[in-house]
């Protein structure tokens, strides 16, 4: 079984954490990953940076531009991450657009990945019928679970569309807007938790965007299986550096 579906059968609510492959410094991925596991996250994100990055807030573009000043493409992160399995036991999920996977071959992408022991990918440029139609045998392929986005302003039958192709989880939008920390979640996206979680998807869902503390980790799992956390996990690594990563971690945990 793939290591995402084991997580999500966790009688516990998920905290997956979002970073920027090769941010702060080139050579930080596979530290980063690490410490990470260590201060008790359940699932990463690993971001391949990407020069016109459609979804990403202010936050997540500096550090894409930092990492790709800094050198960082699809090969060497393959390079940086071929021995992670031996450290690292919780999912990997690589997050970038579908360009440089295109541009390196979606199917040698896909194989590196399993050889490597990525779990699942997230494209949010790569639309569901596209995948559907074109890629998801070479994603089965290979073992890869991969996310799909949904927003306030997906539809119910788009949303059952994309839950009939999924098996993992759904990374649901917090709002339309890109990525960012917010203080906390409106009555329209309460409204929306709910309401998506009334649809009774076989899917579980993993809210993103907006998530910077235990308030809104709180309220972003009180109908969904987690939260992911992005912008302020990078706010705080360009502050702090990326050892003694439970200081941002256990608040959120509300440990």
């Amino acid at each position: 079984m793939n290591r995402i579906n084991q997580k999500l059968q966790e009688d516990k609510k998920l905290l997956s954490i979002y970073f920027t492959a090769g941010y702060p410094n080139i050579n930080d991925t596979v530290n980063t990953i690490q410490n990470l596991e260590k201060s008790g996250v359940d699932m990463i994100e690993i971001g391949l940076p990407f020069s016109d990055p459609l979804a990403d807030g202010p936050t997540i573009q500096d550090s894409s531009t930092r990492a790709l000043k800094n050198g960082m493409t699809s090969e060497l992160l393959f390079q940086q991450l071929k021995d992670i399995r031996k450290t690292v036991s919780i999912p990997l999920i690589i997050m970038g657009y579908f360009n440089p996977m295109l541009q390196y071959g979606v199917e040698a992408f896909c194989k590196k990945c399993q050889e490597i022991g990525i779990d699942g990918l997230i494209i949010p440029d790569l639309p569901v019928d596209v995948y559907h139609d074109e890629y998801k045998s070479t994603f089965d392929k290979y073992g890869l679970i991969n996310v799909f986005l949904i927003t306030p302003q997906t539809s119910e039958e788009r949303i059952r569309y994309i839950d009939s192709v999924s098996d993992g989880f759904i990374y649901m939008v917090s709002s339309a807007s890109t990525t960012g920390a917010k203080s906390g979640f409106g009555d329209e996206q309460e409204d929306y938790f709910t309401r998506v979680s009334n649809m009774n998807l076989k899917n579980p869902q993993i809210v993103g965007f907006g998530i910077s503390n235990n308030d809104t980790f709180t309220q972003a799992t009180k109908h969904a299986k987690g939260a992911i956390i992005g912008s302020a996990f990078i706010k705080y690594v360009t502050a702090n550096g990326i050892e003694n990563l439970e200081h941002f971690t256990s608040p959120i945990l509300g440990k």
